[in-house]
Order: C-alpha cells, then structure tokens, then sequence
C-alpha cells in the first residue's frame, strides 16, 4: 500500500499534539482534588489510546501490517474509556440535584 507522504506528515503532527496534551493531564494528575485526579486518569487513557491508535495505523501504513495490532489495541482502549464516561454522565444525570 503506497501512502502519500503528506500523509505522514499529518499523522505525525498528529502525534505531536496529542503528546503536547499530556502536560496538562498530568497537571490535574498532580492536584489535591480527587475527582480532578479521577478525570484526568480517564482523560489520560484517552490520550494514550489516541496515541497508540495514530501510532499503530502509522507503523502499519509505512513499515508493515504486522503494526495494525496497536491500532486495534488503541481502538479497544478509546472504546473502553468512552464507555466509562458515558455510564458516568448518565449516573450524574440521574442522580438526584443536592
């Protein structure tokens, strides 16, 4: 499979952007609030999944297709963490207002 090189180039920069994300999820990470704590741990396995997903689609594109499993592995995680936050926002929407 031949990807263009302009390709590249943006899943890369991609990459960088989600990587830059990281610093302000460890921020939150380092706070006295738990519930700042327990978001950013979600925030955070989103990022990394992101990560693992752009890099295993990029590895398998331009070196081989033996790569495609850390893209597999990045979509499981992404889909796993949405879940999370999906059940959550529904227990705070039918939780009753203190």
């Amino acid at each position: 499979m031949d990807i263009p090189d302009w390709y590249v180039w943006i899943a890369l920069g991609l990459a960088v952007l989600q990587a830059l994300g990281l610093v302000p999820i460890v921020r939150r990470l380092r706070g006295p609030d738990s519930v700042v704590r327990s978001g950013a741990r979600l925030e955070l396995l989103d990022t990394v999944a992101a990560l693992l997903l752009i890099g295993g689609l990029l590895l398998s594109f331009t070196v081989a297709e033996s790569w495609f499993w850390l893209a597999a592995t990045g979509f499981a995680l992404m889909t796993a963490v949405y879940v999370v936050k999906g059940v959550r926002r529904l227990r705070a929407r039918r939780s009753p207002a203190s």
